[in-house]
């Protein structure tokens, strides 16, 4: 049974409606429909974008919650996931994936915090200056002054960024495992 979008969310939490519906206005029925998850892949500048029944609470830089996760192909160095953990908790690194996500309330503040994270990775911003300019911003929207953060992404997305890592083990190593574990399965009989 196919379901639209609009039948989904009509049960889900106010919030979490809300956020939703915003997604749909900007970009129309979604990919996916589950009753907990809208999904929109290659929307605008988002590789995806993902809005769910669950919302997660947040308290930076004031209480809000996310449930609209926006994700573009992104690599991020391995000595800088730290960096952006400690910048924000809904800012996500996934190295093999080679993508990077923001989960807020809005796509708008998604950018914000993907900005941020690339003015992080890149040197521009050290993790304090990057928390003081998000609240900044986040301000700034509410007095209705200009947002250069929050209107779009302000660097271009690399397709060439999963990082599948490095092979350890040889075809030899796995092999004499699977032969010590038949051992050991013969022997426990």
């Amino acid at each position: 049974m196919h379901i639209t979008a609009q039948e989904a969310i009509e049960i889900w939490p106010e919030g979490s409606r809300e956020a939703a519906e915003l997604v749909i206005e900007a970009y129309g029925e979604p990919d996916e429909v589950t009753p907990t998850t809208l999904t929109w892949r290659e929307a605008g500048s988002w590789k995806r974008i993902v809005a769910t029944a669950t919302a997660f609470e947040h308290r930076f830089p004031a209480p809000h919650e996310d449930s609209v996760e926006s994700v573009i192909d992104y690599a991020v160095p391995v000595e800088r996931f730290a960096d952006l953990a400690a910048f924000d908790g809904s800012v996500v690194a996934e190295r093999t994936a080679g993508e990077l996500s923001a989960r807020c309330h809005d796509e708008q503040a998604n950018a914000l915090a993907l900005n941020l994270a690339h003015d992080i990775v890149t040197g521009a911003k050290d993790v304090a200056a990057a928390r003081d300019y998000y609240a900044k911003e986040f301000l700034d929207a509410r007095r209705g002054n200009p947002t250069p953060y929050m209107d779009g992404l302000r660097f271009a997305s690399d397709t060439a960024t999963p990082d599948p890592d490095e092979r350890v083990l040889t075809n030899d190593d796995l092999e004499r495992a699977v032969a010590e574990g038949h051992r050991r399965e013969r022997t426990a009989s």
